[in-house]
């Protein structure tokens, strides 16, 4: 887990792009971080297509080349938003002692979620699916990129509906101390980019208590009546408690749904009464 953190961003240098017969170029930012902005010759069907990536050097030989997914949306109807660490991973984020034992003393394998969160977020991912393709999740965290490996795996192990990570800057290893402590203004701006992608979605939002989640969800039921279908925050400790309940009136007198919940079968009875998953038995 340490090596994930002993990292250093190289700014600057060229990339290039292939998609379906066509090439883009861009430059890596301070940060080491590039994005590419694309417009396509072709209509892109609905689902994922693979592209390629390519560090250019002096010497072709040493060109580095990575491939990754472009994710189009079909029609669909949510689009689900969930936070990551003690949402469906159990992490301990309002003590850092505890955070940190598990995180430098436990890897992929190890670490739990909570009990039935995985079967209420494959159910969400069917909520209101008429074609074949389900419902595109986005895991919205303060967590550094660093961990990118580490979450991956975890989902693929547990099974969790494949989607987008979003995470946020890079930490050095003389950061340690402070992962997971990334800034909840840029949390919301990913997600606000999230809204703005996806404008014919209504949205899902999943979070817990130990952080920022419910003001930031407050905002965006604030900021965009009528997009967000519902509200999940999972309880993880009393200290927050009654600060959160009256955040959750206020989001549930904004005429949007909110469930605050100790256990999942609590999240997916109210999933259900909103008819949006079926429980059997």
């Amino acid at each position: 887990m340490l090596r994930l953190f002993i990292v250093k961003p190289v700014p600057a240098v060229k990339l290039m792009m292939e998609f379906k017969g066509q090439v883009f170029y861009t430059s890596a930012e301070d940060d080491g971080f590039y994005k590419f902005e694309i417009e396509s010759t072709e209509i892109v069907k609905p689902g994922k297509h693979e592209v390629f990536v390519t560090l250019l050097q002096d010497a072709p030989s040493k060109a580095v080349k990575a491939s990754g997914i472009i994710f189009v949306p079909d029609e669909y109807k949510y689009a689900v938003i969930s936070d990551v660490d003690d949402t469906f991973l159990i992490s301990h984020s309002s003590n850092l002692r505890k955070r940190l034992y598990v995180l430098l003393t436990k890897n992929a394998h190890s670490r739990k979620p909570f009990e039935g969160v995985i079967n209420h977020y494959k159910m969400l991912a069917n909520a209101g699916v008429k074609t074949g393709y389900k419902n595109p999740f986005f895991y919205v965290s303060s967590s550094e990129w660093n961990l990118f490996d580490f979450l991956n795996d975890f989902a693929k192990k547990h099974e969790l509906p494949e989607g987008v990570f979003l995470l946020s800057q890079l930490k050095k290893i003389g950061q340690v101390f402070k992962t997971g402590q990334g800034k909840h203004s840029a949390k919301y701006m990913r997600i606000v980019r999230i809204v703005e992608a996806f404008p014919n979605q209504q949205l899902i939002l999943l979070g817990d208590d130990s952080q920022m989640d419910p003001s930031i969800y407050l905002s965006m039921v604030e900021h965009f009546p009528g997009k967000i279908s519902c509200v999940y925050l999972r309880q993880t400790h009393n200290i927050a408690k009654e600060a959160v309940k009256l955040i959750v009136q206020k989001i549930i007198a904004g005429g949007t749904p909110c469930c605050y919940f100790r256990d999942s079968v609590e999240a997916m009875k109210h999933s259900e009464k909103l008819g949006l998953v079926q429980l059997v038995g």
